[in-house]
């Protein structure tokens, strides 16, 4: 997570209006306790593009929703030795999202799960590995 705090419109309003009523970009960003930088940079975007609007977020969108996220961290516990594989082929069949081992590895890390590595032995490999 970064330690940027997002503007809302409103509060952008208000700097813009103070802005053009010819206060001071110093006392405008201590009365909003911001930085000088981001009272600059709003008022150049003002006078470019006239707009202030926030612009998209940048970076590959998510693959998963969080509805998705909580289905796929229920799959994993109720079948605990599935591999991640095995619970990618669960989450199409429920959800009809397609997305890969590492995605769904991932996104059980994040909720502080782990999905099998391995593929659970067979009884026979278990008989041998005890005898």
């Amino acid at each position: 997570m970064s330690n940027h705090q997002h503007l809302d419109n409103e509060m952008r309003w208000q700097i813009v209006g103070r802005l053009e009523a010819g206060q001071c970009q110093v006392k405008i960003s201590k009365e909003f306790s911001l930085t000088p930088s981001v009272v600059c940079n709003l008022w150049k975007q003002f006078q470019d593009a006239g707009y202030i609007e926030r612009k998209p977020g940048q970076g590959r969108p998510r693959a998963t929703t969080s509805r998705e996220d909580c289905h796929l961290s229920i799959i994993a516990r109720c079948r605990r030795g599935a591999t991640a594989c095995q619970l990618s082929r669960y989450l199409y069949a429920a959800t009809g999202t397609h997305v890969s081992r590492v995605t769904v590895s991932k996104r059980l890390h994040e909720r502080g799960l782990l999905a099998s590595v391995c593929v659970p032995l067979t009884s026979t490999n278990k008989r041998v590995r005890l005898a």
